[in-house]
């Protein structure tokens, strides 16, 4: 075996030797958390520890394979292969099956994965004859999941006042009903969900003390992963677990605890020590990953959180640029800004665009980096995700988009005939491409003409067919009137496409309402641009046809460099030499669903700790000071936590300006709490002295005529940003202007549409 202690830091050293109790080791963000576990398994086994007791407990099947590759490479895999090293999920159904029977189970009991749990509850849900649309099976699994991880029973559940009182509210006074039927049904088919992985273990050990007692002598040292993140169920079996041997070692960061909406309590790693009152907490502080300025940055930022265990990390690395914080008049402009950057970066350190990372707070936020790198030829990918166009909502709404201009398009009319839905069930399907088929044509040809084309389809489905039909008309004949944001808006809401997303606040549902608004802000774009550089060509067909290079990406090879762009939460883990984080502003990062609290404001300031702490060399935080959204541009406002962070390590772009007064946990809407305030904020001018200004983003702007303009004036552009007039176009049927701007290139603009503010 290598000299293991000799690859590690004092810190670490420490963590890896201490056996004589419980022990809690704070990884701070690049400290070298997966080689101080690997380590410490490989400590123990040199300590004579045999390795089949020893349980090491993971999140991701990724972490697990990574750790026991690393043990692995010490200790041979014959050792590596005896130890209980694996996900919660994993190591506990291998318990269950064991031990099966003691829970009412057989031991080959099948594992039901998402799919087929709504599927199930879908299925309860009809049988009761209840409405999809209060009983929502995404809302009803929240409630089930949550109330499994809580260890609460169906009969608990009904007996809960305040969890009944909460579904009365939400006129969902069933749910439990459907809990419990749901239990039985998975009892009978001898089935468990992953949430039961979790719950039936508890029960198997708090049932059962001789199982208990078996496990609590046959693992002789328990060690946890990324505990900051861990539930009120998992925290509960790790304890009863240790209770006797208090052989304990648990890592994590409080200060990336960052998953409170799956159930993770930040409140198991930060009250750790009065469960184990021995216990002794092992810092690791030394940041191998980033720069001084990026590690003083996110200490700054996180500093102003209350909830915390404290600690210092640092880098010895070089002290590295400051952090670059830029705003732009518009969301727009951000994109532009951000790519145009990558690509200047690209070319200028000759780095990988496997090096860039282009981090956002919502999905939605992805489809204008897309087309932003797309009009530079950059390739990217999406981590943990799917391409904005490709997403199941957005799909759909497209596919109605498609049948609106031609109503033949077999497969968009197969996407979206029952969705939502109307009745129109497989069996009518069936027996429509059946008849389609045998007479070779469409089945909007067969659903047109029922008595020229006969199904055998009964006068109910028939009805609702003709039903379908109708509105599909409407469509087709609003498409020959009007422009493709009108009749966007038009089939958004007369197919409920939005509606069906609006009956709760489940993360799942606000994503889809957020991506459905961001595809109506997308062809709001379209339309707009193409009014204001004189092309009537506005059409549905036009953008469809537009936004197809966006759909044939994801077909391309997806293993050649690539910029990656991601949700912040799905960055945690990962590391790029170059991050960009954009929409750090009010109501998006922190997010307006999460400034209810100070606990949740805390977490949105730790989210942008982690987006911070993956960059290794380069971090630049953008936001705009409009957005598009809900159908109108909206003024916006730079984040709070821009204001947390120590102004020496940051370079704002010329003319940025940020709040320097930090936040200090401000709950609710910040900014509306200060509207009727004088906001003054510093402002970086063009000579690098600071001035003071008032922080008012200007309106869209006016339509203007020949006579107020002359060329060389600068002119502020809602979307485009700033400008220079370079030539007017008056003798042109249509006068028109050329404005070349600053970020977003040369435009011409069509006067009596665009609108503009002249700046002198």
């Amino acid at each position: 075996m290598k000299d293991y202690l000799s690859e590690l830091n004092t810190q670490q050293r420490d963590a890896v030797v201490y056996t004589d109790g419980p022990q809690l080791v704070i990884a701070g963000a690049g400290s070298g958390k997966t080689r101080v576990l690997t380590y410490k398994i490989v400590h123990l086994l040199s300590q004579g520890y045999e390795p089949w007791r020893i349980l090491a407990l993971t999140f991701t099947n990724k972490a697990a394979k990574e750790m026991r590759e690393r043990v692995e490479a010490v200790v041979g895999t014959d050792n590596a292969s005896k130890i209980w090293m694996g996900t919660f999920h994993s190591i506990f159904s291998r318990i269950l099956r064991t031990h099966a029977d003691r829970i009412g189970y057989d031991r080959n009991f099948t594992i039901y994965d998402a799919s087929d749990s709504k599927s199930l509850i879908k299925s309860i849900i009809r049988e009761m004859d209840l409405d999809e649309k209060v009983y929502k099976p995404s809302v009803v699994i929240s409630a089930i999941s949550w109330a499994k991880n809580a260890l609460i029973s169906p009969e608990r559940y009904a007996m809960n006042r305040d969890i009944m009182e909460a579904d009365k509210r939400a006129q969902r006074t069933l749910i439990y009903d459907i809990y419990s039927r749901y239990v039985n049904r998975c009892k009978v088919a001898g089935a468990m969900d992953f949430d039961d992985l979790l719950y039936y273990t508890n029960i198997l050990l708090h049932e059962n003390t001789d199982v208990l007692h078996h496990y609590q002598g046959f693992f002789k040292y328990v060690l946890i992963d990324e505990y900051q993140d861990t539930n009120f169920a998992q925290h509960l079996i790790a304890t009863k677990l240790c209770a006797e041997s208090n052989k304990l070692c648990v890592v994590g960061d409080d200060a990336q605890s960052i998953y409170s909406f799956r159930g993770a309590n930040i409140h198991n790693i930060l009250t750790l020590k009065s469960t184990y009152p021995t216990l002794k907490t092992f810092k690791l502080e030394q940041n191998y990953r980033s720069t001084k300025n990026i590690i003083h940055a996110a200490n700054s930022l996180i500093a102003k959180n209350k909830e915390q265990i404290p600690k210092h990390i640092f880098s010895e690395n070089e002290l590295g640029a400051k952090l670059e914080v830029t705003d732009t008049y518009s969301d727009y402009e951000e994109a532009v800004v951000v790519a145009g950057q990558i690509s200047r970066m690209h070319m200028l350190k000759h780095d990988s665009f496997d090096d860039y990372a282009i981090l956002y707070r919502t999905n939605n936020q992805s489809r204008r980096m897309e087309e932003a790198l797309r009009n530079r030829n950059i390739p990217y990918r999406i981590w943990g995700g799917v391409a904005f166009y490709q997403r199941k909502e957005v799909k759909d709404a497209i596919a109605y988009f498609r049948l609106a201009i031609n109503p033949n398009d077999d497969e968009a009319l197969r996407r979206v005939i029952n969705f939502p839905a109307r009745g129109i069930g497989d069996t009518t399907m069936s027996k429509l491409t059946a008849a389609a088929m045998d007479a070779h044509v469409s089945i909007w040809e067969v659903i047109s003409f029922p008595d020229r084309y006969p199904s055998g389809i009964g006068t109910a489905a028939l009805r609702k067919l003709a039903e379908f039909k109708k509105l599909i008309e409407g469509f087709n004949q609003l498409n020959n009137e009007s422009n493709a944001e009108q009749l966007a808006s038009k089939i958004i809401n007369d197919t409920r496409l939005m509606s069906l997303y609006m009956s709760d606040t489940t993360p799942e549902n606000v994503s889809k309402r957020e991506n459905i608004q961001e595809l109506l802000s997308g062809v709001h774009d379209f339309v707009s641009d193409r009014f204001e550089q004189g092309n009537s060509d506005t059409g549905m067909a036009s953008y469809l046809s537009d936004i197809s290079l966006a759909t044939d990406q994801d077909s391309n090879d997806m293993s050649a460099e690539r910029v990656t762009l991601m949700t912040v939460h799905a960055s945690k883990g990962l590391e790029f030499k170059n991050v960009f984080i954009v929409g750090v502003e009010e109501e998006l990062f922190p997010s307006l669903m999460s400034c209810d609290t100070p606990q949740q404001i805390e977490e949105e300031r730790r989210l942008l700790y982690v987006a911070i702490t993956r960059a290794k060399e380069a971090c630049l935080i953008s936001y705009a000071k409009s957005r598009f959204k809900n159908g109108q541009t909206m003024p916006t406002r730079a984040s709070r936590f821009l204001g947390d962070i120590d102004p020496g390590c940051l370079h704002l772009s010329s003319g940025t300006m940020i709040n320097t007064t930090p936040s200090i946990n401000p709950v609710g809407n910040y900014w509306a709490h200060n509207t009727n305030r004088q906001n003054y904020v510093y402002k970086t001018s063009d000579n690098g002295h600071k001035q003071h200004t008032n922080s008012a983003v200007a309106a869209d702007g006016q339509t203007h005529i020949v006579s107020e303009l002359s060329e060389g004036i600068r002119i502020r552009h809602g979307r485009f940003g700033t400008g220079t007039l370079v030539k007017i176009h008056s003798n042109e049927p249509e006068p028109s202007i050329t404005v070349q701007f600053d970020l977003t290139g040369t435009k011409k603009l069509l006067l009596k549409f665009a609108r503009f503010n002249i700046l002198n």
